[in-house]
């Protein structure tokens, strides 16, 4: 068996690896040397990286096979998600994995700009005992201004709250409660830097807050307030930190991030008052073993076809544990309500019947996009370009959600318009405590079938010795029936006969017994 091909682009843990399990070759490249990259992409079906390999546009079409890209860190600026969006290439991070780390080295940069670590211990190495030039001032009692609320504010928070400090936050996307929860109140930007004695930032980067504090944010801030940022380059203008610095408008700062990196020349390095730092937020050996491990497990899951949580390019987010076992069931839905079709699809309904109607569904109808779209193009379907493929193909989707399922605990309904006007639908629900797929409905009549890799199944108008003639065929061909339902509407009217086989059936097997019982229309589904 061929297996698929993960690169590692860059130093990884080796708990990434064993992570990974034996089911994959593992190439290890140099993700900086380009003509390498693009050469091993071209037959890859995932790759690994961290901050150095640039994933863009141009490597994201070598990578014909490739399915997921996987960034064992948080921050995304190296990988062109917009293109990989378009191409269906899944993008994961590890967004947790560093946020320790990441809180932790902040309050370091902070407590050693608060007393004058960095430049004590420099002089002090040199030879230079000088107690009194780096006198600092404590932080008891102090205001600390918190500009971002998410995951590591709140971790910096729950570690100031033993030093009898102040704690402020600024992040409009935030409920006050939640900071309140934390001993944090809540305030304006603008009340935030007047108020604070320190200001440590830990926001996303994004156009909105690149240079959020610059030249006229630190017009506002005290004389005696120090600036950290261990969150990315850039949110901080250091232009303007150094020349507020120099002007005594700023009393001193702990840098770890910058917005050129690798960077070895900023003005900020020839002050005393600034403790700089190499971009260490996530170098632990912790923060860097559960970023690789993460990393591979979405890679696992994203080669066997799964969604992945911390997939960034992917609408639906978290998925909820009682959502996850109705993806392939919505899938293979797709796949069946689309083998029925026989001209362009115009719209898709997704209906979902029953108690998870209070979940999060919108993975659901990517599921059945997914299903349904795998039957149409050439091109790889994923979670990813499901939906782009959709409107792409000026094809309506909407999802329903109903409370009430009076046969079923849950269900699912794939409704499909084309443009002749005809309407199909398929139906599915889960059985027992092992969640296994059912066909319960098929174009409004009431079947109960499990899913197989082959069905075909024929309309008719109801009368005797039809199924007679379609076993004789099967049986002539040496195709296998494994199971089969049959339903009609009333006696004597519309029919329909459903079969599960052990192999596919060739169309002119299909076209045989279409015309020998005389068939409205006859199908053939393989799900694989």
């Amino acid at each position: 068996m061929i297996k698929p091909i993960v690169l590692i682009a860059e130093e990884l843990s080796p708990a990434t690896v064993e992570a990974l399990g034996p089911d994959f070759e593992i190439k290890n490249i140099d993700g900086t040397n380009r003509e390498e990259l693009l050469k091993e992409v071209a037959t890859a079906d995932a790759i690994l990286i961290r901050s150095a390999t640039q994933v863009d546009e141009e490597v994201l079409t070598a990578g014909k096979n490739l399915k997921v890209v996987a960034r064992a860190g948080v921050g995304l600026d190296n990988v062109d998600v917009l293109a990989a969006s378009a191409q269906g290439v899944m993008v994961v991070n590890a967004p947790t994995s560093n946020i320790t780390s990441a809180a932790e080295l902040a309050i370091g940069l902070l407590l050693s700009s608060a007393r004058n670590i960095s430049p004590a211990h420099a002089a002090l190495k040199q030879g230079e005992w000088k107690r009194s030039k780096y006198s600092g001032v404590e932080l008891s009692e102090k205001t600390v201004g918190i500009v971002g609320f998410g995951r590591i504010g709140a971790l910096i928070a729950q570690r100031l709250a033993g030093f009898n400090v102040r704690m402020i936050t600024y992040d409009p996307y935030i409920q006050p409660a939640k900071a309140s929860q934390y001993g944090v109140k809540s305030v304006s930007f603008d009340e935030l830097l007047e108020q604070s004695d320190f200001i440590t930032v830990h926001l996303p980067k994004t156009p909105e807050t690149i240079g959020l504090i610059g030249k006229d944010a630190l017009k506002k801030v005290k004389p005696t307030v120090h600036i950290i940022n261990a969150a990315r380059g850039g949110i901080v203008d250091e232009t303007a930190l150094y020349e507020a610095i120099k002007a005594g408008k700023v009393a001193g700062a702990g840098i770890d991030v910058y917005a050129k990196e690798p960077c070895t020349d900023s003005p900020l390095f020839e002050l005393e008052q600034v403790v700089a730092t190499p971009h260490l937020g996530a170098s632990t050996e912790e923060a860097q073993e559960k970023a690789g491990i993460s990393v591979a497990k979405s890679v696992r899951l994203a080669l066997s076809g799964e969604l992945v949580p911390d997939a960034v390019n992917v609408r639906g987010g978290l998925i909820a544990e009682e959502v996850r076992p109705l993806l392939p069931l919505a899938e293979n839905l797709g796949r069946i309500v689309c083998a029925l079709a026989d001209s362009a699809i115009t719209h898709v309904r997704v209906s979902v019947f029953g108690e998870l109607i209070d979940h999060d569904l919108e993975i659901l109808e990517l599921s059945a996009l997914k299903g349904i779209f795998s039957q149409l193009v050439d091109e790889q379907v994923s979670y990813v370009n499901a939906l782009l493929i959709a409107k792409e193909r000026g094809v309506e989707v909407e999802l329903i959600k109903e409370p009430l399922s009076p046969d079923f605990k849950n269900l699912v309904t794939i409704d499909i318009t084309t443009t002749n006007g005809d309407f199909f639908s398929v139906a599915g629900t889960l059985a027992g405590a092992t969640h296994v797929g059912r066909v319960v409905g098929m174009n409004g009549f009431t079947v109960d079938l499990g899913f197989s890799d082959h069905f075909v199944l024929f309309s008719y108008i109801d009368r005797p010795g039809i199924i007679g003639k379609v076993g004789a065929i099967m049986g002539d061909e040496e195709i296998n029936i494994a199971a089969m339902q049959v339903a009609r509407d009333r006696q004597g009217g519309n029919a329909l006969v459903v079969l599960t086989v052990d192999s596919p059936v060739p169309h002119e097997v299909l076209e045989k017994i279409t015309n020998a019982v005389e068939a409205n229309y006859g199908r053939v589904v393989n799900l694989h």
